[in-house]
């Protein structure tokens, strides 16, 4: 029984640059101060998080989101401040330690690490990794991390990563330590690692019906039982676009969101999105897509399948103008969140 009181509701972006009205591509910049505005429109209208994704390619304005977030905590007073993701694969644990403990002491204890091996891999040949140790970058940097954030003196001794004698590192957190999840992409293997290191799991649908990771979610409450782990309310993340009209929703996404996928898709030997594959997705899929109330309904019903503790709508994929973005950031605050909570508190559900 899902627990409304508690329930938490996100929005995601990736960085993706924004759009002139009339198509043209406004700078990195821009698209970054884009980020800041909204940000801030999220917090006045009670939206509990915000999180910023992490690239190192020319169609993404955000490398460096701890920085953006720092920004965003300046002029913003409740939203919690998280990445989406981390890459730590490709990262210093140390670092990521030290700028997060750094925001936290900006925020006064809103920031929220959110790690994960990265399905983008540009990051690996630029900062000097082989992708043949994708696994075990991951899982060693990963435990060092899970020793840092102890903050206590480390010695540590790694493969890829530094030596450390008896070493403190600093600052040292004013609050309840770093909020810390796994993201993760439907990997079995994932999920028991982060039920075995006593973290929070928030998983990407980015295609197909939720149903299919009811599976993943008692796997992670049988292995954080075996390990002895507490078992947190698990989050999800899905693209989607709001707008007051259902037709215009649809439209402005099925642009916006094909062209994303299909630039991403030449990389990975996607075949281009179909119309069908677009509107199958929209309809029962991943995709919450249209107007508030189809919204609503649609993911008050995953939340309820899968018992969530939160839901982020990944938002401002391909390249969406900045009136489109910050219209469906009003509407997922004054409406669909509103109404989601409505529907699970004793309605039923479409």
């Amino acid at each position: 029984m899902v627990n409304v009181d508690k329930l938490q509701f996100g929005l995601e972006t990736f960085g993706d640059i924004v759009a002139k009205e009339d198509g043209e591509l406004l700078t990195a910049g821009q698209s970054i101060r884009q980020i800041v505005k909204e940000g801030e429109l999220a917090d006045k209208l009670g939206i509990d998080v915000i999180g910023v994704g992490e690239h190192h390619r020319p169609d993404y304005s955000v490398s460096s989101p701890e920085v953006v977030l720092g920004a965003i905590a300046s002029v913003t007073k409740q939203i919690k401040l998280a990445t989406a993701v981390t890459v730590l694969s490709s990262d210093n644990p140390v670092r990521v330690y030290e700028r997060f403990a750094t925001l936290e002491g900006l925020s006064q204890g809103r920031a929220q690490v959110m790690l994960g091996r990265g399905s983008f891999t540009e990051s690996f040949p630029l900062f000097g990794y082989d992708l043949i140790d994708y696994d075990d970058l991951f899982n060693e940097k990963l435990e060092m991390y899970s020793q840092l954030i102890k903050e206590k003196p480390i010695t540590w001794d790694g493969k890829f990563t530094q030596s450390l004698k008896d070493q403190d590192v600093y600052p040292k957190t004013d609050y309840d330590g770093l909020e810390t999840y796994i993201g993760i992409g439907g990997s079995p293997e994932s999920i028991i690692r982060a039920a075995r290191y006593g973290y929070k799991v928030i998983l990407a649908i980015i295609g197909g019906q939720a149903d299919r990771f009811v599976p993943y979610l008692d796997l992670y409450k049988k292995a954080a039982a075996q390990y002895n782990m507490p078992v947190y309310p698990v989050a999800v993340h899905s693209h989607g676009f709001i707008a007051d009209d259902e037709d215009e929703a649809v439209e402005v996404a099925w642009k916006n969101i094909k062209a994303n996928f299909d630039r991403i898709g030449l990389t990975r030997g996607w075949a281009p999105m179909s119309r069908e594959q677009f509107d199958g997705e929209t309809q029962s899929g991943s995709f919450y897509v249209g107007n508030p109330e189809h919204v609503a309904q649609r993911i008050a019903r995953t939340i309820n399948l899968l018992d969530l503790g939160r839901f982020d709508l990944v938002y401002g994929a391909g390249n969406q103008t900045a009136a489109q973005r910050e219209r469906m950031i009003e509407l997922y605050g004054t409406k669909v969140i509103p109404r989601v909570k409505e529907i699970l508190s004793g309605e039923a559900v479409a």
